[in-house]
């Protein structure tokens, strides 16, 4: 369910608020996403504090104007009951994952973890990355793609500071300042890429 597949993103990044009870919390959303709602008009303003890493069963739940990540990952709009909830494997999902703030966010922060306590080498660093996010160790195939895409966005992001500053300036938690901003750039990518796979978001 769409809102599992939040709370694992901020469970792996360590950023999950696990407090139980209390009112809705309003987690990032596009500007003026509400434009159109009538009836009366209704503005949107995301939460500035923890309650933003709230479990996504307290999300707010605008009824015809869900959260657009939960009505990717096929949440029903609550217009109708649903007996059982539809289930699709999209592009829409994957890109959802890859530019939600709130999975950004969390990309950037499991980056963190898997800097400061995941180990000195590459090697170490994807093991832990694999182990948070998948519970086992990667395969020698997988290896080779994200250290690939580990490098590939390095590459990127050195000649393209800015882009870098940008990336990991997603999202309000605070960040690690003894990390540079082309490493943690580069490990958020990697960090996206673990959190967008089949096997990250699917339960069998």
């Amino acid at each position: 369910p769409a809102e599992m597949v939040r709370d694992n993103a901020l469970a792996v990044s360590g950023l999950l608020v696990a407090e139980l009870g209390g009112d809705s919390v309003k987690p990032y959303q596009p500007e003026e996403y509400y434009r159109h709602l009538n009836f009366p008009e209704r503005s949107y303003t995301s939460h500035e504090d923890a309650r933003q890493w709230r479990r996504g069963v307290y999300v707010h739940w605008q009824r015809m104007f869900l959260h657009p990540t939960m009505k990717t990952l096929d949440a029903p709009s609550r217009e109708e009951c649903v007996a059982e909830r539809s289930r699709s494997n999209t592009p829409n999902a994957a890109l959802a994952l890859l530019n939600d703030p709130t999975f950004v966010e969390a990309a950037r922060v499991f980056a963190e973890r898997i800097l400061e306590e995941g180990g000195a080498s590459i090697e170490e660093r994807m093991e832990f990355a694999f182990k948070l996010a998948l519970t086992r160790r990667p395969d020698s195939d997988e290896r080779a793609v994200f250290r690939s895409l580990l490098e590939s966005t390095e590459a990127i992001y050195r000649t393209d500071p800015a882009a870098a500053a940008a990336l990991i300036e997603t999202g309000r938690a605070p960040r690690s300042m003894n990390l540079s901003n082309l490493e943690l750039a580069s490990w958020t990518s990697v960090a996206r890429g673990l959190l967008n796979l089949n096997e990250a978001i699917t339960r069998n």
